[in-house]
């Protein structure tokens, strides 16, 4: 799988047409995968999906014959930009039971966790803006950031700071936002501890900038405690989400359905008011009758379908492991994720990632994602992301077979062509 292809001389001339912030759009080698997932013959880690047959398929039928049959003068008609007021007043009760306390005046819907990040990135970030990120990081995230062209700095799981692509980059840059997933993160499955959380928020505070976190993940926690979020840990400081800095971005299509494109914004009244404007000039609302069908179904049985997920994928985790337990090779490495969707695997070095996927898709009938595109200084070539919530367990473990056969075999062709090892000459 590649993103190089032939231009077209019309496609050359639209090109130098565009603003430099669209030049810095680039396809998601994660998108170009997706086609793959409808494809029998192929046993896919690559897209983060959820099992469909966890929808709550019957109740959303319910919902929307109801609201079109009994409603659909308001169903069908524009709402507010804030959203569907009980799905908002909905949400801000379950960011109360987060330890966030906040009212429906806090809450944005946005149409997914996705468009949430993109209208943040509008408000805060300028051309050559400094960011603050893990590495690696969310793609669909980097994809946004890359739009303004902006100086990354890293940090690490423990919050604590890990360089930047450019070191000879001018320091005086100031930050202008810090953005996490500190709960099973997209792509590594790692999960930032209280005081890591803790250490990212002094740099919040440090630098008076904006802390997005990205929550999309969090509901799904299969073992251990549950952390405080950073905007609790914030609000317990600071004493109310009026004075808090963190942005909360929060989503229905990991625990609900995805189609229905449902996501929020939990903030200050001040910036939600400004992304209000935002959302305005973008789409003006998210769709109404998604918004009323999904507070329909989320007040009737979210709980239970949370837990149902958590059920299911946490087999489909261990099922996992314990088939990379089974078949992988020493070398490769790979750490037990305590909730989420994604393994995220380090292969020996040497090893990419990217020619992997290429022969994998063509020998052995498997794909994942390379890691290199998660990295944006371009790192991570022998890294790679595996999905293990939506592939079926028997064929879960018949690709692991298949890609570790693959990963041995590369590995035999990388010791044949290493050069000798020195030996040192007596007397020399």
């Amino acid at each position: 799988m590649t993103n190089e292809k032939s231009i077209s001389p019309q496609t050359q001339t639209w090109e130098k047409r565009f603003a430099d912030r669209a030049r810095n759009m680039h396809a998601s080698e994660i998108r170009d995968l997706f086609a793959l997932l409808g494809n029998p013959d192929i046993i896919s880690f690559a897209g983060g999906f959820p099992d469909a047959d966890l929808f709550a398929s019957p109740q959303f039928l319910d919902g929307y014959q109801k609201y079109l049959r009994d409603c659909p003068q308001v169903s069908l008609q524009y709402c507010a930009s804030e959203g569907y007021l009980p799905l908002r007043r909905w949400i801000a009760g379950f960011m109360h039971r987060q330890g966030v306390i906040c009212s429906s005046d806090n809450i944005l819907i946005t149409s997914g966790a996705q468009q949430a990040i993109e209208f943040l990135s509008r408000l805060f970030l300028e051309k050559g803006s400094s960011v603050a990120i893990s590495k690696p990081s969310y793609l669909g995230a980097l994809q946004i950031f890359d739009a303004y062209e902006p100086d990354y700095r890293f940090f690490d799981a423990k919050g604590k700071a890990a360089g930047r692509p450019s070191p000879d980059t001018d320091d005086a840059s100031p930050l202008k936002l810090i953005y996490a997933n500190p709960d099973f993160s997209n792509p590594t499955g790692e999960t930032m501890g209280t005081c890591a959380r803790r250490r990212l928020l002094a740099l919040a505070r440090d630098n008076d900038i904006p802390l997005v976190e990205d929550a999309a993940y969090s509901a799904l926690r299969y073992e251990g405690s549950t952390l405080p979020s950073i905007m609790q840990l914030d609000i317990e400081e600071c004493g109310s989400i009026e004075n808090s800095l963190v942005v909360y971005c929060g989503s229905f299509s990991k625990t609900m359905t995805p189609g229905m494109r449902i996501g929020w914004i939990c903030a200050a009244t001040p910036l939600i008011q400004k992304l209000v404007l935002l959302k305005q000039s973008s789409d003006l609302n998210s769709s109404t009758i998604n918004q009323m069908v999904m507070h329909r179904v989320a007040a009737e049985m979210f709980d239970e379908r949370v837990l149902a997920s958590r059920q299911a994928y946490r087999q489909r985790r261990d099922n996992l492991i314990s088939a990379l337990e089974q078949y992988m090779p020493d070398k490769v490495c790979w750490q037990k994720p305590e909730g989420g969707m994604f393994v995220w695997l380090t292969l020996p070095d040497g090893l990419d990632a990217n020619a992997l996927l290429a022969k994998a898709i063509a020998l052995e009938g498997v794909a994942f994602v390379p890691g290199r595109p998660f990295h944006p200084d371009g790192s991570g070539r022998n890294t790679l992301r595996l999905c293990f919530t939506s592939c079926p367990p028997e064929r879960a473990r018949e690709g692991i077979k298949r890609l570790s056969r693959l990963i041995i075999d590369e590995m035999a062709d990388l010791r044949s062509v290493a050069p000798p090892e020195m030996v040192p000459v007596p007397g020399l």
